[in-house]
């Protein structure tokens, strides 16, 4: 059976690219957790047709038609622009750390069901956020649910190396928590605290909404969000910009 010329899917805008003088090559989330790459003529132009309905971050209805190597945007409605977003260089900033994240870890003809909720509900929080810490925490649990459901999830309770209960450090590169004996061996392992262990556990397991109730001092969100780019950079062996950025402010 042909495939259909056309199909509609509820997606993300995670990415613009400009094509030509007005156009924009979109890459989105869909509903599904696939990522769809489709042109969006007139995207650029100001009061264009697509130019309000394919902002980044916006959780959009769209009609697309396939084409031979892009799709092409039919048709858009916004479902939701998470307006909170915009305005605060520090909610863009999050929310575009989210963004780059989520880009590098959906495929096309790849559906995972997991990915496009909870993309939507970090891009949610990040409005709701009412300080920088609680951003950071977002962010930082965004990365570390995402990568540990795609089968790089910290190791914190024993040493990843001996198995011993006594951990003291962390490594990006050896997979989660060390003991002193192992950790002397390994460049990149960090000491860490009882607390810092006892977060980043809390930042895998715990909703969205629970970690927007806490209260992290300013120091211990901006290592949980460094750590969070070392996790990701190391096992998804590239550079991430926008978290750079991040953690530039």
């Amino acid at each position: 059976m042909p495939a259909r010329k056309t199909y509609r899917s509820r997606a993300i805008v995670l990415d613009r690219t400009p094509l030509a003088e007005q156009d924009l090559i979109l890459t989105m989330l869909g509903e599904t957790g696939e990522e769809l790459r489709a042109v969006a003529k007139g995207g650029r132009k100001p009061g264009g047709r697509l130019a309000a309905r394919s902002e980044l971050f916006g959780e959009v209805d769209v009609l697309l038609s396939r084409g031979r190597s892009l799709d092409i945007v039919s048709e858009a409605t916004v479902v939701d622009a998470h307006a909170g977003i915009r305005g605060s260089l520090e909610r863009v900033s999050a929310a575009s750390a989210i963004c780059e994240v989520a880009r590098l870890t959906c495929f096309a003809d790849a559906p995972d069901p997991f990915l496009h909720p909870i993309c939507s509900r970090a891009l949610r929080a990040c409005e709701e956020a009412p300080d920088q810490g609680r951003l950071d925490l977002v962010v930082a649990a965004y990365v570390l649910k995402v990568l540990a459901h795609a089968g790089w999830r910290p190791q914190l309770d024993t040493c990843v190396l001996c198995g011993d209960a006594e951990v003291a450090f962390v490594s990006a590169q050896m997979g989660g928590a060390l003991c002193h004996s192992c950790a002397k061996d390994v460049p990149d392992a960090e000491e860490v605290g009882a607390l810092q262990l006892a977060w980043l556990s809390a930042l895998v397991g715990l909703t969205f909404d629970a970690l927007l109730g806490e209260q992290p001092d300013l120091q211990t969100s901006t290592w949980l969000v460094g750590f969070a780019h070392r996790w990701a950079t190391t096992h998804l062996d590239t550079r991430l910009r926008a978290m750079e950025f991040l953690l530039s402010l």
